[in-house]
């Protein structure tokens, strides 16, 4: 049976009255959401507390309804201490890689928990790579870590082409923490799973390659 810790339940309930604020309240929404510009003007905090800003109530609930799946299997593995570690780091992760490629855009926002959820993901598929996944549009339950090369892969895709109102960068910087975080945690994971540990990492590889080269 699921275990729903009180760490997710403090993520949860921090993520909807964040989002409840923001909701009613534009000036705090603004403030406090992820803003190239705000950022290098000394706002640091905005690539935390964006975390906890949601657009709508389906993006809030997407975001939670994934952490709710996911956040278990890490839990299982870590415990809460460091679920909670991952989760913040990933989310920072995400804002850092934002702030890297759109750092010539001062007026390139976002807002979401996409990056923290998308780490606890990662390090969760990183964990148990066999476990079976299945989409809408794919009925056919997969192995997790080739739906996890898939998504990352999709978007480097997004970035390339701004596809989509979608913080694909953020989505990505979370998933780099969420996998570094676990093999911090996990180190024999780099000799026990040698070969799931380079297929996790290839489309990271990918990603700084293209940025290398100015294709990205």
């Amino acid at each position: 049976m699921y275990n729903l810790d009180l760490a997710t339940i403090g993520i949860i309930a921090a993520n909807l009255l964040v989002t409840l604020r923001g909701f009613s309240d534009n000036h705090f929404f603004e403030r406090y959401k992820f803003s190239v510009g705000g950022i290098q003007a000394g706002q640091k905090e905005r690539m935390l507390t964006s975390g906890f800003l949601h657009v709508d109530f389906a993006h809030l609930f997407f975001n939670m309804f994934t952490l709710f799946f996911f956040a278990d299997v890490v839990i299982r593995w870590f415990g809460s201490s460091k679920f909670l570690i991952m989760y913040f780091v990933s989310l920072v992760a995400g804002s850092l890689l934002a702030l890297f490629f759109h750092k010539k855009e001062p007026y390139y926002s976002a807002v979401g928990a996409s990056g923290a959820v998308t780490g606890i993901l990662y390090g969760a598929i990183l964990l148990q790579p066999d476990m079976k996944l299945a989409l809408l549009f794919i009925p056919i339950p997969l192995p997790a870590y080739i739906l996890g090369i898939a998504y990352l892969l999709y978007s480097i895709y997004g970035m390339k082409s701004r596809l989509g109102n979608i913080g694909h960068t953020a989505h990505f910087g979370g998933a780099i923490g969420g996998y570094v975080v676990t093999l911090l945690f996990k180190p024999d994971l780099l000799w026990n799973e040698t070969l799931m540990v380079i297929l996790l990492a290839i489309p990271i590889i990918i990603l700084f390659i293209l940025q290398k080269v100015g294709k990205i």
